[in-house]
């Protein structure tokens, strides 16, 4: 795998696997979503922009996709509506996006013959754990219409494994965190209303747990997989083994800043409660028995450096505009 294609390049892990590729001698072509202003997201002031490919398109269209993945021998597809809340307002969008663009994606990796499709799932998939750690085989349960149009994603990509031996990969990170990631996730969101001297924090349920992974372990984990051809046609954690309350971590990161600010719960930011998912923690046993992969950050070493990045950047961040 030399010339890859990585779709939703611009975005928050997308932008981080682009650099990392290139800094291991991959030729990337950065797949983005056109806008009107030639923007490309994150990687708009990147190091490496001089060394990267960069396509603009819509991962909906077919022409642009199957376009974009000529002469490519490997494909990362991360390119997806990923708000939650969103999804409840328009799942239709989710649908087309999700599982229409995977589509696209494996589709026209058929017919150019790639030899390595790594198809990004999420955590999501499973909902609330039925027993845990939360391994591979854990049952699926979308508890949002996000959740939903993942899984068929991973369905239809992995039945393109079965039906035409187009070599798949399903990587499933659990909850990525790290620098560049929207306010509409809870830890940028926790980090922004406190260094902006917010006195009254919101936040949506505090209840649940989830399994933190920092953004570059996340990725190594992606690159470790894509390069294992004996994971084709599995799908894979990436994720920690370790759980914390939303409550817990919020507490963690105003130690860290040192902040006094008080918690309050808003009943806007709450999702549903059939929906809600209540506790993730990953087995990541596969990925450390297939792979190389070992994870360098922990979680308060992440936060830290998130927290710096943010502090650095805190104009472009507006929290009170997301439901969390």
């Amino acid at each position: 795998m030399k010339n890859i294609l990585i779709t939703g390049s611009g975005g928050f892990i997308g932008s981080h696997l682009t650099e990392e590729c290139v800094k291991r001698g991959f030729k990337v072509r950065a797949f983005l979503h056109y806008n009107s202003s030639s923007s490309r997201g994150w990687l708009e002031d990147s190091v490496y922009k001089n060394d990267i490919e960069f396509i603009s398109g819509d991962v909906r269209d077919y022409d642009a996709v199957s376009s974009a993945i000529k002469g490519c021998d490997g494909v990362f597809h991360l390119a997806a509506l990923v708000g939650i809340p969103y999804s409840y307002v328009s799942p239709l969008a989710y649908i087309r996006t999700n599982v229409e663009g995977t589509y696209n994606v494996l589709q026209s990796s058929r017919e150019y013959n790639v030899k390595n499709c790594l198809v990004t799932s999420t955590s999501e998939t499973y909902g609330t754990a039925q027993h845990v750690p939360i391994d591979e085989k854990h049952p699926r349960n979308a508890q949002s219409p996000y959740a939903a149009s993942k899984v068929a994603a991973d369905q239809l990509a992995l039945s393109y494994y079965r039906s035409f031996d187009l070599p798949v990969k399903i990587v499933r990170p659990f909850n990525t965190f790290g620098p560049r990631q929207s306010a509409r996730a809870i830890i940028p969101t926790a980090i922004c209303q406190m260094l902006k001297g917010q006195m009254e924090l919101k936040f949506g349920n505090l209840s649940p747990t989830r399994d933190f992974t920092f953004v570059k372990d996340t990725v190594a984990g992606m690159i470790a997989i894509a390069q294992c051809e004996k994971l084709n046609g599995e799908e894979v954690n990436i994720g920690m083994n370790q759980e914390i309350s939303i409550g817990d971590l919020i507490q963690k990161i105003a130690k860290l800043i040192n902040t006094s600010s008080k918690i309050k719960q808003d009943q806007s930011r709450v999702r549903p409660e059939a929906s809600e998912v209540q506790r993730l923690l990953c087995d990541n046993t596969k990925i450390f028995k297939e792979t190389n992969w070992k994870p360098q950050y922990t979680l308060e070493k992440g936060l830290t450096e998130t927290i710096d990045s943010i502090a650095k950047s805190l104009h472009l961040y507006k929290p009170e505009l997301y439901n969390v």
